[in-house]
């Protein structure tokens, strides 16, 4: 693997902020981003001034989202828990204080994959008990057939946890688990050509890469790579990712705070801590030729933005809603 020292340094602006703990952007034609708002159980769509507009009230607590082939919109509903500032990583020396979810939700909702229509009305893109269950969605990739990979993160309570792990769904259902167990599923994104799956563990800050004989079939895998830690007490985990053109990962690195960039071998080609806060969520690319490299950071409630890598996205930023 690259020496991290020799890899190339990322700088960020702030691209938008105010969030409430931004998740799962999605890149589209007109400049703009859509975010789920974790905090605020809301779909949100950030314009390329910084100005938001409302997109969905979905409840709960919506994570990642990506765009179907007939417009509407695939949301990963946690089902919600309630939010607090308190230490982290760990309530001892050494720890700071973040925005976080924990403890339960005062109005919490089902876990489920939502369908948004482009005019806001929200339902359920699989019928309930359609397939395998899950406990708590993450993440979620749609393919060229309107399939959708989704990573399920599982579920904590006290000293007791449930272990899930990638399940996905041709258009239609079934929904039905892939690959088991991953420690704690998080970010999931394709490669150009959609013969690879990447997916992050959260806990061992592992790049995992399926290898894919067909939609939904893995016929191989190996980790990439594991992430570097970083600040606080040397903390480090991984959460979302995505995938440029040339089948570079970029992976929204906790800890280090920032995002790492990985070649489809696994080196490290470029690195960026975006400063001020050690919780970055996801990455998308963007901006008016998909070249912008776009960060979400929960605690900070920002989206910060890189034009410093210049390749752009796997997939072209979409019109949404679609032209009628």
């Amino acid at each position: 693997m690259t020496e991290t020292g020799r890899a190339r340094r990322l700088t960020w602006e702030v691209w938008a902020e105010g969030l409430d703990f931004p998740e799962g952007p999605v890149a589209l034609a007109d400049g703009s981003v859509l975010v789920s708002e974790m905090a605020a159980g809301r779909v949100t769509r950030v314009h390329p001034d910084g100005t938001t507009s409302p997109v969905a009230e979905v409840g709960g607590g919506p994570n990642g989202l990506g765009v179907l082939p007939d417009g509407a919109l695939v949301v990963c509903q946690g089902g919600g828990s309630g939010w607090s500032r308190r230490p982290w990583p760990y309530d001892g020396p050494g720890a700071v204080e973040l925005l976080l979810p924990g403890g339960p939700a005062e109005a919490p909702v089902a876990p489920e994959l939502q369908r948004v229509e482009p005019d806001g009305t929200v339902g359920v893109l699989l019928p309930p008990g359609e397939g395998d269950a899950l406990v708590k969605p993450s993440d979620v990739a749609v393919d060229a057939a309107g399939g959708v990979y989704v990573t399920d993160f599982g579920g904590i309570r006290g000293r007791t946890r449930t272990i899930a792990g990638v399940l996905y769904a041709p258009p239609g259902g079934p929904l039905r688990e892939i690959v088991f167990p991953v420690e704690l599923a998080n970010g999931v994104a394709l490669a150009p050509d959609e013969r690879t799956l990447y997916v992050t563990e959260t806990r061992t800050r592992r790049v995992w890469a399926f290898a894919l004989s067909g939609p939904g079939e893995v016929e191989s895998w190996t980790s990439l790579a594991t992430l570097p830690a970083g600040g606080p007490i040397g903390f480090g985990s991984a959460d979302g990712c995505a995938v440029d053109a040339e089948g570079n990962v970029a992976v929204a690195t906790i800890g280090l705070g920032g995002v790492t960039v990985l070649s489809p071998s696994g080196d490290v080609v470029a690195e960026g801590p975006v400063g001020g806060d050690p919780m970055p969520t996801n990455v998308a690319f963007g901006g008016a030729d998909g070249t912008t490299m776009l960060v979400t950071c929960g605690s900070s409630g920002r989206i910060l933005a890189t034009d410093d890598w210049g390749i752009p996205g796997a997939q072209p930023p979409v019109a949404w809603p679609p032209p009628t």
